[in-house]
């Protein structure tokens, strides 16, 4: 769901200018919403951060969608062979990082064959752009308190969780030292989505207070069964129509309230215009100011 193109005037501009925003201050704050994404238009979500603009899931892409007035961001989430948890999208770290380079001999360099310790060696930046050398893979203790810091909201991919047995358990566990399981973020400021049914049946089960998104487009006959454990149907913009959102709005989740629509990824204006005019909730995107700017 990535695709790298080059930085646009307004948001370079807005990214020099972000060394200026410390975070936590009245200029890195957005409007409240719920964790359900309704506040008056589609609610704007920047995928794996702002990744258009700084290397994805990385605290830079934070900082960038902060910089840019962008309250929510997107994150994937895998564990290390150690057990702990990173922020990183492939179940590998070729793609994103120098590890051949610095570990020549252990292709095919899955995320789980790694230590946390041997992750934090590489750099996560230089793929991108030489500017962001030496850019890191954060943990997700690390990614969480930045998030905080800028007073941004998250929506946590659990990814591949085949993978990673009773890696949901683990998840609730950071977020849990990490305060983010108190009543104000598990309100407002925290969604738990996956591709994985079951994994989002498990977050719903170990903690049914908190908002959960299944990422896919589940027929509508089947959207009543999901509805009994999620709070959003969270699927591709090229899956989308009219109809399909509106059989999604007509059913409650978990909590008792309408199913939301969150979707992904949408990079163009006229994309992010034709999802809003079917009436979706959220839009996930790498160029979060873009989709803004276009849906007001």
């Amino acid at each position: 769901m990535y695709a790298r193109t080059s930085v646009t005037t307004a948001a370079a501009a807005l990214l020099t200018a972000s060394a200026l925003v410390l975070p936590g201050t009245a200029a890195a704050a957005t409007a409240d919403t719920d964790a359900a994404g309704r506040c008056g238009g589609p609610l704007v979500i920047a995928h794996r951060g702002a990744s258009a603009y700084a290397p994805e899931n990385t605290l830079p892409a934070v900082d960038a969608a902060g910089a840019l007035g962008i309250g929510w961001v997107e994150n994937d989430v895998q564990r290390t062979k150690d057990g702990r948890l990173v922020v990183i999208h492939d179940d590998n770290l070729r793609r994103t990082t120098d590890v051949a380079e610095v570990f020549p001999d252990r292709a095919p360099w899955k995320v789980a064959d790694f230590t946390a310790a041997e992750i934090a060696r590489l750099d996560a930046g230089s793929w991108f752009g030489a500017k962001w050398a030496g850019t890191r893979v954060p943990t997700l203790e690390q990614y969480l308190r930045t998030v905080d810091a800028n007073r941004q909201k998250l929506l946590l991919e659990i990814k591949s969780p085949e993978l990673y047995p009773g890696i949901e358990k683990d998840i609730l566990r950071v977020l849990r030292q990490e305060r983010w399981l108190d009543p104000a973020h598990v309100r407002n400021r925290l969604v738990i989505q996956s591709f994985s049914a079951e994994s989002v049946r498990a977050v719903h089960r170990q903690r049914p207070d908190i908002t959960t998104g299944f990422l896919g487009t589940p027929p509508v006959a089947e959207l009543p069964s999901y509805a009994a454990f999620t709070d959003q149907i969270n699927p591709s913009y090229t899956t989308l129509s009219t109809e399909y959102v509106a059989a999604v709005h007509r059913l409650k989740g978990a909590h008792g309230k309408p199913l939301t629509v969150s979707t992904w990824t949408v990079n163009s204006a006229a994309d992010a215009a034709r999802v809003r005019d079917m009436g979706v909730d959220g839009i996930i995107t790498n160029y979060p100011d873009v989709v803004r700017d276009t849906v007001g």
